[in-house]
């Protein structure tokens, strides 16, 4: 990181703030804690989880073009940025202080959308704290420190207070609330970088007479430039399709293991070497970017994720049908987590920074909004399809197996437009 201006990592900074909501809030603690007091009545608790996280990311998605026009404005970018911010913030410690498990996904559905919206100016600064050339590497740099930094340390301490904190007198419900408050805390302190040095440098100017008017007729010139730019359009069209699949095995995975009754403490573990091993990959995913295309790379991401979900799905069967045992089960759910750290910081990063490499950079935010909205409005797709398949039928296994299909469009869309995708950058 030597080489690396002061704004670019400061930049990188935020995914190590960020990164602790990750862990604690979406993918380990807190949902095996929400799901298990949440399963009552006869309804599972993952369906619960499911409906929640769908209905956060169908309010981002509907915000995401509006909130991107709007940012590209002279000084608007970092004023949305920390308004979101301290949204996330403020309702992650209303659902730390919830007892209630409605209350607690109030909360969740709320944090869950600031931290959402604030990732998509995040991920727009890109296009102005670093130079074209340089955005694989920056891109890839800021989630592998996510990993490292913002997953690891809080998750460890978390770790820590749920396995040893009955030998001090604190229960696991009080383990939970407080690894809640860490991630608060540990994602307003490493902000403060951030907010302080970052700034926007591509902007269009602010045109106070025709605020509503002009925000409406970008968003529409942008949707047209999008659609009618094949490279971006083919791109972008992919990326709905397997960035929802990996979204959805990020925000189910400890739910699923959970549902099929998986050691709380042995899944935690697991997701552990998850971070460790994705420090390492997401920084070598932009190596091997240099050398074999960025589209060439993550088509190659996403059959790893096909094979992760195929034996997720085996995995949930086998446990279902009780020709494995838990702990058989747990050692699978291990080796998933496994191959889901060598794939998940680089398929996110060199997505973000090859969308960032084909646009305006004056246009950035309102671009990446509608960037946002694709993942988004397929994010919903993903755990809303798995809470209907779950629920339906009862087999959580089955819900795992229809998330192939997202990857299976995905890189079949990208594989059919590879040529078009790695000769033409139109910007």
């Amino acid at each position: 990181m030597n080489d690396m201006t002061k704004i670019e990592k400061n930049w990188i900074m935020y995914d190590w703030a960020n990164s602790a909501y990750a862990t604690i809030m979406i993918a380990a603690v807190f949902p095996i804690y929400f799901v298990n007091a949440a399963s009552n009545g006869g309804v599972q608790g993952d369906v619960w989880w499911g409906i929640g996280t769908s209905i956060a990311t169908l309010t981002c998605a509907v915000l995401a073009p509006l909130l991107g026009a709007i940012a590209d404005y002279r000084g608007m970018k970092k004023k949305l940025f920390t308004a979101f911010l301290t949204l996330g913030l403020i309702f992650t410690l209303f659902s730390a202080m919830a007892n209630d498990w409605k209350f607690m996904l109030i909360g969740y559905v709320l944090s869950n959308i600031g931290w959402s919206a604030s990732l998509l100016f995040y991920d727009s600064f890109l296009t102005d704290i670093t130079t074209h050339e340089r955005m694989d590497k920056i891109s890839a740099w800021g989630y592998a420190m996510g990993y490292i930094g913002g997953s690891t340390i809080p998750f460890l301490a978390s770790i820590g207070l749920i396995m040893f904190g009955e030998s001090i007198g604190i229960s696991s419900v009080t383990a939970v609330k407080i690894s809640m408050v860490i991630c608060v805390l540990w994602w307003s302190l490493f902000s403060i970088p951030f907010l302080k040095n970052v700034k926007q440098v591509h902007y269009v100017e602010f045109p106070p007479s025709q605020f509503v008017s002009n925000t409406f007729r970008s968003i529409g010139k942008t949707l047209s430039d999008i659609i009618a730019n094949k490279v971006i359009f083919t791109f972008i069209f992919a990326y709905f399709f397997y960035i929802d699949g990996v979204n959805t095995v990020i925000h189910m995975a400890t739910s699923y293991g959970a549902t099929l009754g998986l050691s709380s403490s042995g899944m935690i573990l697991a997701l552990l070497v998850t971070q460790l091993v994705a420090f390492p990959c997401a920084i070598l995913f932009a190596v091997f970017a240099k050398r074999f295309g960025s589209i060439n790379i993550i088509i190659a991401a996403i059959g790893v994720y096909f094979i992760i979900c195929m034996i997720g799905f085996f995995m949930g069967f086998g446990v279902e049908e009780k020709f494995l045992t838990l702990n058989q089960a747990l050692v699978i759910f291990w080796i998933l987590a496994i191959l889901v750290g060598t794939c998940q910081g680089g398929i996110q990063a060199l997505s973000r920074s090859y969308f960032g490499k084909l646009i305006p950079p004056e246009r950035s935010n309102e671009y990446f909004g509608f960037f946002d909205i694709f993942g988004k409005f397929a994010a919903i797709m993903g755990p809303g399809l798995y809470a209907i398949i779950a629920a339906s039928t009862g087999r959580s296994s089955y819900a795992m197996a229809s998330i192939t299909l997202l990857f299976l469009l995905g890189g079949v869309i990208l594989f059919a437009g590879n040529v078009r995708l790695q000769n033409k950058l139109p910007f």
